[in-house]
């Protein structure tokens, strides 16, 4: 029986008989669902495969965060949240397998059904799912969740929601939304929504910052907090998922608390002093020099290394294209040209790390630096030819120095891209036909001491152009605010990348975020053809076709030249008290989401 909960719900009914019509034969509820395929899990199964069922239980563990926080929202664009709170406190209809591309096996809904097409979605709520006050959760509280976050919430949210035509209660504990686009991710997206308990923002501003904790149904409830320096959150005794297969052998500790320092110096200093339990090296040089302090040399700390076998993401500073002087792709050649990623390399890490060569690089989904498009990638690309910057069709690669100080064709090749772009030296100093300077800021977060190092070396080689960059470092607050608002000339940017990668890549890319603050497209691009690439990989039916769609997305995207990449980390690294532990299978993503302190237990 199909319940209306408003006129627009109502109105629609008409609209949902009539696309179910069109469409493919409606499947059975079923425990889980992939992006392509099946998933790999029975419905019969104990575990996540990189999960122990026989994990202890109890203990803490204790990490460390450089800046402060303000907020214990994580849903909104106003204030700064404090780490953990959407991880640990709030759950959602499904929950994802980290050992595969894509998959969803079923959390707060005990099943999830749609068509062969995937026009729509219905969940059915699992009988017994509770809010952390002993409430339960209803489908009035999804529906609610979905529209306050997809029109209210932070912009991540607003787009699926814009795909949504009806959401509507089917059942005592189901409800089903309908599409009005084809996307095929959608199911699954939406089976990722945080779920909030809709009593509890009832005459209250949802998009105001607020240090009143989220009522949520996950494992952890907010135990002690002082804003800016520490939040702990306590197991809930009473968390009604503990049985559930999908969380045996996670959330395992009693405690889990976030300490939060000046800067990233600190958090290492305090973690040898033992006041964290665990820390993450980003730098592989110091991994092999700074570790020799006595826990380590005495064994209770634990070096531990975790391959994975996913994109490399991208991780750079990256160019405000809103600012004139960076509208010019050959003007971000030109810079691209002058920073000196051998030399960097070899100053920060040790020359240890290899470089990113595109976003979706180090996997199936990334292009082939230098080759030219070919086959499919090559056909999908041709309808943009137009618009597409040199090295999209014909190959592209990031340019390799000599590794000396000089950088000689580095900075010949900058210096021709700049002329051709209007732009010459004169007395020393980089200016256009007017005259004006060519100077602007890189902006970094207080404590980010390696990119400060980077950005220093970076403006020694840019005054051999004439040109005048200057470091500006703000506290975390600032620095959230001014990149909330785009309000930078060149930044860090950081974006991890998954092997099934969609609809949150027009959050990422998208036209809309050139005006439009707090998406994630801080560089300001607006490239049609990257927005068509990401509408053909939601879309796609089968992995060839999106394998090829997001190849050809990966091209636009380093053609485009909007960041000059640093490194990636084939492996990461992980230090921790050798009380900490982790199973001994990885998770096809290694250290990413799902993983610490998901998976990890405390003993003895």
């Amino acid at each position: 029986m199909m319940l209306c909960l408003t006129r627009r719900l109502c109105s629609a009914a008409a609209v949902v008989v009539l696309i179910g019509a069109g469409s493919a034969a409606i499947s059975e509820p079923t425990y889980g669902i992939a992006m392509y395929g099946d998933p790999a899990l029975p419905p019969d199964f104990v575990s996540l495969p990189y999960a122990n069922p026989d994990a202890p239980k109890g203990g803490e563990i204790r990490f460390g965060e450089s800046g402060t926080f303000d907020s214990l929202n994580p849903f909104i664009v106003k204030g700064q949240a404090a780490a953990g709170v959407s991880l640990l406190t709030v759950e959602t209809l499904m929950g994802r397998s980290y050992d595969e591309p894509f998959s969803l096996y079923g959390v707060l809904a005990e099943s999830i059904s749609t068509d062969d097409s995937r026009s729509y979605v219905e969940f059915t709520l699992r009988e017994g799912a509770k809010f952390s006050d002993g409430s339960p959760v209803t489908p009035e509280d999804v529906l609610w969740s979905f529209e306050k976050l997809g029109t209210e919430g932070n912009p991540r949210y607003a787009a699926a929601w814009k795909k949504i035509a009806t959401a509507e209660q089917t059942g005592e504990r189901s409800v089903r939304f309908t599409f009005n686009v084809a996307d095929r991710e959608l199911p699954l997206i939406l089976g990722l929504r945080p779920i909030l308990k809709k009593a509890q923002w009832e005459g209250k501003d949802f998009t105001a910052s607020s240090l009143e904790p989220v009522i949520g149904s996950g494992p952890y409830v907010v135990d002690k907090m002082e804003a800016g320096r520490y939040i702990t959150y306590r197991k809930n005794p009473d968390w009604w998922a503990r049985d559930l297969p999908f969380y045996r052998g996670q959330h395992n500790f009693d405690t889990v608390r976030y300490d939060y320092f000046g800067d990233g110096g600190v958090v290492f200093e305090a973690f040898k002093a033992g006041a964290i339990t665990t820390y993450r090296e980003g730098n592989a040089a110091k991994w092999l020099s700074n570790y020799d302090f006595p826990a380590v040399v005495s064994g209770d700390v634990v070096k531990s290394e975790i391959p994975h076998r996913r994109p490399s993401g991208i991780d750079g500073f990256v160019f405000n294209t809103r600012k004139p002087i960076f509208a010019d792709w050959r003007v971000r050649e030109a810079l691209i040209q002058a920073f000196n990623f051998e030399l960097v390399n070899t100053t920060i890490t040790g020359g240890t790390q290899p470089r990113i060569t595109s976003y979706f690089g180090n996997s199936i989904l990334g292009l082939t630096p230098g080759a030219p498009a070919e086959g499919r990638v090559r056909d999908l690309l041709e309808p943009f030819r137009a618009e597409l910057l040199p090295g999209a069709l014909e190959g592209y690669a990031f340019p390799v120095s000599d590794g000396t100080e000089a950088n000689r064709a580095g900075l010949r090749k900058a210096t021709r891209l700049m002329e051709e772009a209007g732009w010459t030296v004169q007395d020393g100093v980089m200016k256009d036909a007017s005259g004006t300077s060519f100077a602007f800021e890189i902006l970094l977060a207080t404590g980010a001491d390696e990119k400060i190092s980077i950005a220093n070396i970076y403006v020694e080689a840019l005054k051999r152009l004439g040109i005048a960059a200057t470091v500006t470092t703000v506290d975390s607050a600032q620095y959230k605010e001014r990149t909330t608002n785009y309000d930078f000339d060149m930044v860090d940017y950081i974006r991890s990348l998954s092997l099934s990668p969609g609809n949150e890549q027009t959050l990422y890319w998208g036209s809309a975020g050139v005006t439009e603050p707090g998406t994630r497209n801080w560089m300001g691009m607006n490239a049609p053809a990257a927005e068509a690439m990401i509408a053909k990989m939601v879309a796609s039916p089968d992995q060839t076709e999106f394998v090829a769609a997001t190849q050809a997305l990966d091209r636009i995207l380093t053609t485009g030249r909007y960041v000059i990449p640093f490194w990636y980390a084939e492996k990461s690294r992980i230090a921790h008290r050798k009380e900490l532990r982790y199973p001994e299978k990885l998770p096809l993503y290694g250290d990413w989401l799902g993983f610490q302190p998901e998976v990890w237990w405390y003993q003895d």
